[in-house]
């Protein structure tokens, strides 16, 4: 079976091998998209094709949503070949936590595009979509670090800075190129539209309204344009910038997933590295479980994606369920996972959720002592949330995921998926952090984890950190058998900017270099001691 539009002809051959295939006019639909589009996505990635276009499919199938959506990409031409190759459709194989794989041809992508000025055609084209009247809807899933026009020291980036200086003619940095074309609609009438970031970050649409407004505010200055644009994209009535929280796990084409889907009969599924390093493949594999919560600020109409599912609320509620889900239901326990699965050599989340101490670990910090300070946002349970956490997402076998990956960069997660916990802890007269009996467990950890040395004794490389250069030389001389003083640890423990907290004045320093001794005893000590705090933990709850 070929992924293409003739392919689909068979149409009895793709459902006798498991394949959910669309059943609407996809001609029409692509024909109506094209004419008068609603919908623009950039970043045509793998998070988009299995959730925001998947949600479009089921709605199309439904006879909910007529039109579907064009997707640009703005980082490698060759996902736009390996799209084009196959008209455009994407096979989704959603991995569930029972073992069954549901498969399903996404067609919902009517066009894509490549975001290029030097592509006349694409470029022209790109204009005539954000010139028309009928666009409600640009969303982005180009990662966090896309929204940034600065360096670390706060300059501007180099294409950025060329830019603001050349006007939004012939733009060549990523946002450079999305705010010229929201000059052409303004020109054309301040048309509005909504800009919505669907990335999995704080306040995202914040981070997408100052980037862009930083563009119009550098052109206006270098008079490259008018008070006007400035005036429109800070305008919610014209230009919106909508915050959302978005939740699914979408790891890189896998190699199991490839075999399953030949040996269902589908043909030219092999992955590919491209020349950019990106891995493209005409499929891509997600977890069931997955939410998107959107702010709703639509000022020329809305995609009814909520009919799918998708939940458009107020942004309040929006940066609720993200508290939610950072600073206790999700966040924090993945960490947790992350720092003792490196310790005691676990290649994936999936074969720690076999293991009782660390399912107990991430169970503790979750219902007791998460919990009892959560932010309830009000549109999802948060114990329901961390139910399907512990339940279904974690122990999902078929999700290849590494706590060597979640456990990069911890050195800047710590602040807000713990240090929010125990701030709650110090201002509740009727909590103390004495009760926090697993959060420096973690904190013990991690330092522990610093060191390089599994539990048994042997060295492995340490997931990258913008931090290590600071911390590393503090345990750097710290050996398994030694006893380590408080003041050893004080430059680590005294830093609010990893805790969010001094764990001096939080009362937890002691605790944690207590731990930290217990952890670097022998070879064994961690899972000696990890099994030993939460076998005391779940006596205490008694």
């Amino acid at each position: 079976m070929k992924l293409s539009n003739e392919g689909l002809k068979n149409t009895q051959e793709w459902v006798s091998a498991g394949f959910n295939i669309p059943t609407y006019d996809r001609h029409a639909m692509v024909e109506k998209t094209i004419a008068e589009p609603t919908w623009v996505h950039f970043g045509a990635g793998n998070l988009f094709k299995a959730f925001p276009a998947a949600v479009a499919e089921k709605l199309l199938n439904e006879g909910k949503m007529e039109k579907g959506v064009i997707a640009v990409e703005g980082f490698d031409p060759f996902m736009i070949e390996v799209n084009k190759e196959h008209d455009n459709l994407a096979v989704l194989a959603t991995l569930k936590h029972d073992g069954n794989v549901d498969k399903t041809v996404v067609g919902s992508i009517a066009e894509t595009v490549m975001l290029d000025p030097k592509d006349q055609d694409a470029w022209k084209r790109m204009a005539s979509i954000f010139t028309a009247p009928s666009l409600q809807m640009a969303s982005f899933t180009i990662t966090e670090k896309g929204y940034a026009i600065t360096d670390a020291a706060g300059n501007l980036l180099p294409l950025v800075e060329k830019d603001f200086e050349n006007g939004p003619q012939n733009p060549e940095s990523y946002l450079g190129k999305v705010a010229s074309l929201l000059y052409e609609r303004y020109k054309n009438g301040q048309l509005p539209i909504a800009m919505v970031s669907m990335d999995n970050c704080s306040h995202n649409g914040q981070k997408l309204q100052d980037a862009i407004v930083a563009y119009a505010k550098g052109w206006l200055k270098n008079g490259k344009s008018d008070e006007g644009f400035v005036e429109y994209l800070e305008n919610p009535a014209k230009v919106s910038f909508p915050w959302s929280m978005i939740d699914k796990i979408t790891p890189r084409p896998d190699a199991s997933v490839e075999a399953m889907l030949e040996e269902a009969g589908l043909e030219d599924v092999k992955p590919v590295k491209t020349p950019r390093g990106s891995f493209v493949a005409p499929f891509v594999n997600a977890e069931e479980t997955e939410y998107l919560v959107i702010e709703d600020a639509f000022p020329n109409g809305k995609v009814p994606l909520d009919l799918g599912g998708i939940i458009y609320t107020d942004r309040d509620t929006v940066n609720n369920v993200e508290k939610m889900k950072v600073t206790t239901c999700l966040n924090p326990l993945h960490t947790a996972m992350s720092i003792y699965g490196c310790l005691l050599d676990y290649d994936k989340i999936s074969e720690e959720m076999k293991d009782e101490d660390i399912v107990d670990l991430i169970r503790i910090i979750g219902y007791d002592e998460g919990l009892p300070v959560v932010v309830n946002p009000g549109i999802l349970d948060p114990k329901q949330f961390i139910d399907t956490v512990i339940g279904v997402r974690l122990p999902n076998p078929f999700m290849p995921d590494a706590p060597q990956r979640i456990a990069t960069d911890t050195s800047q997660k710590l602040s807000v998926r713990f240090g929010e916990t125990i701030k709650s802890y110090l201002n509740d007269e009727n909590l103390s952090t004495n009760d926090l009996k697993l959060i420096p467990v973690v904190f013990a950890g991690w330092i522990r984890y610093l060191m390089g040395i599994d539990d048994q004794g042997e060295g492995f490389e340490i997931s990258a950190d913008p931090l290590l250069e600071e911390v590393r030389p503090v345990v750097a001389n710290i050996k398994l058998g030694d006893i380590v003083t408080e003041e050893t640890l004080r430059p680590i423990l005294s830093n609010q900017k990893i805790f969010g907290v001094d764990l001096y004045e939080a009362g937890m320093a002691d605790e944690v270099v207590k731990i930290f001794n217990e952890l670097i005893e022998k070879p064994g000590a961690v899972r000696k001691t990890l099994h030993k705090k939460v076998t005391e933990a779940k006596e205490a709850k008694k």
